[in-house]
C-alpha cells in the first residue's frame, strides 16, 4: 500500500485544512462536517489528517486504546501493571452501510452462546477512540446513527444498552463528516451538532487546477517519493500540533472577546447556546495553534467564519453559509460589546436586530425560506411571485413493507431496524432469543452439563427487522391556467413547499413534474436534493390549456425509468389538479385521455388532492382518484394540524 497523500501538498481548501487542524488541537470543538461538490479531494485532505496527529502510548491487549494512565471505567481493565507501546493515531472509516453494532458493539455471540457468559464485542468507535473517525456521505447515514456519533464525539464516551450488556467506554476521536449537498440535506438538528463546517469547491482558477494536476498525477507515478518530498512540511505541522495541544489548557479567554462571541451569535439570531459554545473553544484553538496567550478578535473572527454558517439555516430550503458584508456587520456590533463595560448598563436593551429591523439576516421583514421568487400569484410573465403558505403536513405512506433506502416514511425491511420476529429462512444477523428459544427444550437429550448451551445449526434464528425507508415522492401538478386563474397556486405551490419540507424529513428522493400549455415537463428529475425542487417551485410558469393526460404519461415513463435505476426504492405519486383537463396531445376527448392515462399507473401508490374550488363541483378529481384506486383528499386537508390520523397513500398493497 502506497503513503498517503500528505496534507501539506494539498493545493487551496484553506478554510478546511484551519477546521480539521483546529480540531486536532481541541476535540472538543465537536468535529468538522465538510460539505462540497464531487471530486473536490474532500476525502484525500481527511484521511491525509491522521498522518499529522501524535502517536500515542497505549496499554498492551486493551481493545478499547486506553492509555498508561489508566481509565478506571474501562471494560478491559483493570490493566495494573499492563505494559505498553506506541502506535499512530487511527483512521477509522464508517461505511454508509454500518449497522448499529457494529458502530456501537454489541453482545459477544460466540461467548454468549458457548461459553454461557456475557461478553462486550467493541465497535467502531472503539477503535476510533483518541483518534479520527471518518464518515463520508454522511448526509447518506441513518439518522439515528448520525445522533449517536455526535452524541459519543461531545461526550466521549460511548454508552451501550442492549441484549442485556450495559457497558460504558472512552471514546474521544475527531468527528469528520464528509458530504455532497447535490445528494441530499442533513436534518439542521444534526447540522447543530458539528462543531465546524466548510464548503469547498472546485478553484476556478487556471493556474490552481493545473497545479492540482500536477501534484496529482506526481502523486500516482511515485506516492512513496512524491510524500518523502512534503515530508519535511508535515512535519512541520504536527510539531505545531503537539505544541498547540500543550498550550491549549493556559490560552485566556478575555470577558471582552466572550462578549464579542455572545454579541456576533446573538446577531445571526442562532438557535440555543452550542454557537456560543463552540465559537469560544474554536477561538481558544485558533489562539493555540498561532502562539498566543489569549483569544484576540482575530481568533474570534475566524472561529465566526467555520462555526456559524450552517447554523443560521432554520428551514430546509435556507441556503447555507454566511454573506461577508453580513459577517462585517455582526463583528461590528460585537465589537462595539468588547469595548463595552458590562457593568455600565446590565439591564439595557439587546443590540440585536429585532422584528423587521435590518440585521445579519437579510433585508426588513424577510423571513426564514422567503424568496423574491417565493410561489404565489400569478403576473404578467407567467411567473410566480407572491410568498406561499406552508402548513405541515400530513404523513403520507405507500402501503405494505419494502426493502427500500433508509429512511422516514414507509414501513421497510431494515438491517438497522428493530428485531420484529425470528425466522429460519431469512433476515439479518441472529435473533438471540428465537435462537436460545429453539434450542432450550432439546438441553437435556443432547447431554448438556455444566455452563453454555449445546447448539446445533437448525437452532439458528435470524432477525426480521423492520425500519422506515424513504421512498421516490413524484409531484405532478397541474399549473395550467384553470389553476392560476382562480388564484389557486399560491395554495397549491404551499402544499407542495410543505410537502417538500417532510420529504426533507423523512429522506426522501423527489421529482417534480408540470403540465400546462400543450405538453407536460420534468421540471426537476428525481433527485435527493429536495432544496432544487423547491426552487424550481419559486419560479413556477402557470397559465395555458389543461394537458393533464400529458401529465400522467410523463409520470409513468419517470416511474418506469426509475425503477430500472432504483429498483428498491417503492415511488408515491401525488397528484394535485382540479380534475379538468382541455387538452391532450394523444388525441380523444381530454377527460377520456386522462382517465386512459391514468389506468396505466394502477399499481402505484397514489394520492389525488384536488384542488378544485367554487360552490358547483365536478368532481374529476375523484375520477381519476378512483381510476388511480388511490386516497383523494382535499386540498385543505394535507395539513397535518387540521387532520389527524395516517394516509395510507393507496388502497392496493
Amino acid at each position: 500500500m502506497g503513503a498517503r497523500f500528505p496534507f501539506s501538498a494539498v493545493v487551496g481548501h484553506d478554510d478546511l485544512r484551519t477546521a480539521l487542524l483546529l480540531n486536532a488541537v481541541h476535540p472538543g470543538i465537536g468535529g468538522v462536517l465538510v460539505r462540497g461538490e464531487k471530486g473536490t479531494a474532500k476525502s484525500t485532505v481527511v484521511r491525509a489528517l491522521a498522518a499529522l496527529l501524535p502517536e500515542l502510548d497505549v496499554v498492551a491487549d486493551c481493545r478499547f486504546g486506553c492509555a498508561p494512565e489508566v481509565d478506571a471505567e474501562c471494560p478491559d481493565g483493570p490493566h495494573g501493571d499492563a505494559s505498553a507501546h506506541r502506535r499512530p493515531a487511527r483512521l477509522v472509516e464508517l461505511p454508509v452501510g454500518a449497522t448499529e453494532d457494529r458502530v456501537i458493539g454489541s453482545l459477544d455471540l460466540e461467548r454468549a452462546l458457548t461459553e454461557g457468559v456475557r461478553a462486550f464485542q467493541p465497535g467502531l468507535l472503539a477503535a476510533a477512540h483518541r483518534g479520527v473517525l471518518y464518515v463520508d456521505e454522511v448526509n447518506l447515514l441513518h439518522d439515528h446513527l448520525v445522533d449517536l456519533l455526535l452524541d459519543a464525539a461531545a461526550m466521549g464516551r460511548a454508552h451501550v444498552e442492549r441484549e442485556g450488556v450495559s457497558v460504558s467506554h472512552a471514546a474521544s476521536f475527531l468527528l469528520v463528516g464528509t458530504m455532497n449537498p447535490e445528494e441530499g440535506e442533513l436534518r439542521p438538528q444534526l447540522l447543530d451538532r458539528f462543531g465546524l463546517t466548510v464548503s469547498v469547491r472546485a478553484s476556478r482558477d487556471v493556474a490552481v487546477r493545473t497545479e492540482v494536476v500536477r501534484r496529482r498525477l506526481a502523486y500516482e507515478a511515485d506516492p512513496v517519493g512524491f510524500a518523502a518530498r512534503w515530508q519535511d512540511d508535515d512535519a512541520d505541522l504536527a510539531r505545531r500540533i503537539v505544541d498547540a495541544r500543550a498550550r491549549l489548557a493556559s490560552v485566556v479567554l478575555p470577558d471582552a472577546e466572550l462578549r464579542r462571541i455572545a454579541a456576533v451569535c446573538a446577531a445571526f439570531e442562532v438557535d440555543g447556546m452550542r454557537a456560543d459554545l463552540v465559537v469560544a473553544r474554536t477561538a481558544v484553538a485558533h489562539a493555540a495553534w498561532r502562539g498566543a496567550e489569549e483569544v484576540a478578535e482575530e481568533d474570534v473572527a475566524a472561529a465566526v467564519r467555520l462555526a456559524l454558517p450552517h447554523r443560521r439555516r432554520r428551514d430546509p430550503f435556507d441556503e447555507p453559509g454566511l454573506e461577508e458584508e453580513q459577517l462585517e456587520d455582526a463583528l461590528r456590533q460585537g465589537a462595539e460589546h468588547a469595548a463595552q463595560d458590562p457593568d455600565d448598563d446590565p439591564d439595557g436593551p439587546d443590540d440585536g436586530p429585532q422584528g423587521g429591523s435590518d440585521g445579519p439576516d437579510g433585508e426588513s421583514g424577510g423571513g426564514a425560506g422567503e424568496s423574491r421568487d417565493a410561489p404565489g400569484k400569478s403576473t404578467s410573465d407567467g411567473r410566480t411571485h407572491t410568498p406561499a403558505p406552508a402548513f405541515r403536513a400530513r404523513l403520507l405512506q405507500v402501503p405494505g413493507v419494502g426493502e427500500g433506502a433508509p429512511g422516514r416514511r414507509s414501513r421497510a425491511r431494515s438491517a438497522a431496524g428493530r428485531a420484529v420476529r425470528p425466522s429460519t429462512v431469512d433476515g439479518s444477523g441472529v435473533h438471540l432469543i428465537g435462537t436460545l428459544q429453539s434450542a432450550a427444550p432439546h438441553q437435556n437429550a443432547r447431554g448438556r452439563s455444566g455452563p453454555g448451551l449445546v447448539l446445533h445449526a437448525s437452532d439458528l434464528r435470524r432477525a426480521i427487522r423492520e425500519g422506515r425507508e424513504g421512498n421516490l415522492v413524484l409531484f405532478v401538478v397541474d399549473a395550467s391556467g384553470s389553476m392560476a386563474s382562480r388564484q389557486r397556486m399560491s395554495a397549491v405551490t404551499g402544499a407542495v413547499i410543505s410537502l417538500l419540507r417532510d420529504a426533507y424529513q423523512r429522506r426522501d428522493k423527489v421529482g417534480v413534474i408540470t403540465f400546462r400549455g400543450a405538453a407536460a415537463d420534468l421540471a426537476l428529475p428525481p433527485t435527493n436534493s429536495v432544496d432544487a425542487a423547491a426552487a424550481r417551485l419559486r419560479s413556477l410558469r402557470t397559465g395555458g390549456r389543461t394537458p393533464l393526460a400529458d401529465g400522467l404519461l410523463r409520470a409513468k415513463k419517470v416511474l418506469d425509468t426509475e425503477r430500472v435505476r432504483d429498483p428498491r426504492r417503492r415511488p408515491l405519486l401525488v397528484l394535485l389538479t382540479d380534475g379538468r383537463a382541455t387538452a391532450s396531445g394523444v388525441g380523444g376527448d381530454p377527460v377520456d385521455a386522462a382517465l386512459r392515462a391514468a389506468s396505466l399507473l394502477v399499481g402505484t401508490a397514489a394520492v389525488v388532492v384536488d384542488c378544485e374550488s367554487g360552490f358547483v363541483r365536478l368532481g374529476l378529481a375523484g375520477r381519476v382518484a378512483a381510476t388511480l384506486d388511490a386516497a383523494c383528499l382535499r386540498l385543505e386537508e394535507l395539513s397535518a394540524d387540521q387532520v389527524a390520523g395516517v394516509v395510507r397513500a393507496a388502497r392496493a398493497a
